[in-house]
């Protein structure tokens, strides 16, 4: 049976072995990407110095609205709890956003959202082909949702193979030797770090194919007893129902009146002291709080922007457990539902994912040059070398 295993695992991950180590790799620098930002970029994130209480909302909208090109839209502002943070400007586009210093409405930097990360993210999920708003079929996707599906029957396959037939057995393929030669290295990171990892990939496999076919999105939602949530549920702040595609019309539209979000925001700040961030676009706003479990769950709120009152919400807790369930598949695939601890084991477990793909070839390939090589040369019994024939 063992045999059957090892057949599966090898030809398996000959042909999607490259697919699957660039959608690890990807995906552990993705685990990062904010803090990644914020080293590469300091001045975007980080004020030099706190002083006094951070400007209103609309001076802060006003003033950069001085400073920016007229072609720019700010649809938003996000603001956080942290003194030592800038403010975000939310721009049109996917992760879009103007950083402004809330002390004293300097634009410190522009995030288009086309840069390095965003790559990344194509790469990750589509291997750079375009994303087809519409649903239909694009390739890149179907590969990458394919080569996912392929890697949780190598991980099952592998662990199969590794399955140990004695203690004495065991014990060997526990251990990873560091002091045997970079073959046997490689060769113990392979399989021991391979058992080590199993769980923890499969689970960001299994997590991640809801992105890739709708069937099996469909099957795990019902899996965990659930139907499918509506397109209207909870999303992120960034994507609010609110239009912020920055499309031309024959019509400008009507400019927004900032007048009364910071009496919204200072409302929003009594009822969250603890608040991780508060998003503000016209007429909605959304808080979020959560450094643990969903980190994608938030309060929305909904306010007439004449008056600043709040006129509807729509809190988290109170929510179907089906339009719950989408954030917590991030949280957990990303590895952001434990905090920095569970980031740090997920970034490693996909780093070790891209790992196992490539010392996989590489076994292979030694195997199929020593196959060759075996009948063009012997080995000299007294000296240990290699000599050719003739």
């Amino acid at each position: 049976m063992k045999k059957f295993f090892a057949k599966v695992h090898l030809w398996l991950s000959i042909p999607f072995g490259i697919i699957i180590a660039i959608v690890c790799l990807t995906g552990a620098i993705l685990v990062f990407e904010t803090e990644i930002q914020e080293l590469c970029y300091p001045s975007r994130y980080f004020v030099k110095e706190a002083k006094g209480e951070p400007l209103s909302p609309a001076v802060l909208m006003e003033v950069a609205r001085g400073q920016l090109p007229d072609s720019v839209k700010i649809n938003g502002i996000r603001v956080t709890s942290d003194p030592r943070r800038t403010y975000q400007l939310i721009l049109p586009g996917k992760k879009a956003a103007c950083f402004i210093n809330p002390y004293t409405g300097k634009v410190t930097g522009i995030d288009d959202g086309n840069g390095f990360f965003m790559k990344m993210m194509r790469l990750h999920r589509w291997l750079l082909d375009e994303y087809k708003r519409d649903g239909s079929f694009a390739w890149g996707k179907a590969i990458v949702g394919y080569s996912t599906l392929v890697l949780v029957l190598i991980i099952i396959s592998g662990l199969a193979i590794w399955y140990p037939r004695n203690k004495k057995v065991l014990k060997n393929r526990l251990k990873i030797k560091t002091r045997a030669g970079w073959f046997r290295f490689l060769y113990d990171l392979h399989v021991a770090g391979g058992f080590y990892a199993a769980l923890l990939l499969l689970v960001l496999s299994l997590t991640g194919l809801t992105w890739s076919f709708g069937w099996y999105r469909d099957a795990f939602y019902t899996v965990f007893g659930v139907g499918m949530p509506s397109q209207q549920t909870h999303a992120a702040a960034s994507s609010s129902p609110h239009k912020t595609s920055g499309e031309r019309g024959p019509k400008k539209p009507p400019r927004t009146d900032y007048t009364q979000w910071g009496k919204v925001l200072a409302d929003l700040q009594s009822r969250y002291p603890e608040y991780k961030s508060i998003a503000l676009q016209d007429g909605s706003a959304t808080v979020s709080t959560a450094g643990y479990g969903n980190t994608r769950g938030s309060d929305r709120y909904s306010f007439d922007p004449a008056t600043g009152k709040i006129t509807e919400s729509q809190l988290y807790d109170d929510l179907p457990r089906s339009a719950q369930i989408r954030g917590w598949i991030y949280s957990v695939h990303a590895g952001t539902w434990g905090g920095m601890t569970t980031r740090i084991l997920s970034c490693l477990v996909s780093l070790l994912g891209a790992v196992f793909a490539l010392t996989g070839y590489y076994f292979w390939i030694k195997k199929k040059l020593g196959k060759l090589n075996r009948p063009s040369c012997k080995t000299d019994r007294t000296t240990g070398r290699k000599k050719g024939l003739g």
